[in-house]
């Protein structure tokens, strides 16, 4: 009676996932960015101020991807993880 509602319940379905990009914390993208200001002879403290205050992504090289990469974290993230660090080593 239902001879082929049988077959199709046994059919696989395919599933195709989603390819999520690696996470990257904060504290690592800094450290990136840092290494690829200092390599390019820029002072990374001045550069990044910058970036944080006025949001300008041209204040971060884009070599080694630096630019890109320092984008990918919300800037008051950023100040969150520079204020921890700060208050954890010289408050603590």
């Amino acid at each position: 009676m239902f001879e082929g509602r049988d077959e199709m319940n046994n059919q696989n379905t395919q599933d195709i996932g989603i390819i999520k990009e690696a996470m990257i914390e904060v504290p690592d993208i800094l450290a990136q960015v840092y290494e690829a200001l200092s390599e390019k002879g820029y002072n990374p403290v001045s550069q990044i101020v910058g970036y944080v205050m006025s949001g300008d992504p041209t204040y971060i090289t884009s070599y080694k991807n630096a630019r890109s990469l320092i984008m990918k974290a919300e800037r008051d993230e950023i100040i969150e993880v520079l204020l921890e660090n700060y208050i954890e080593t010289r408050l603590r």
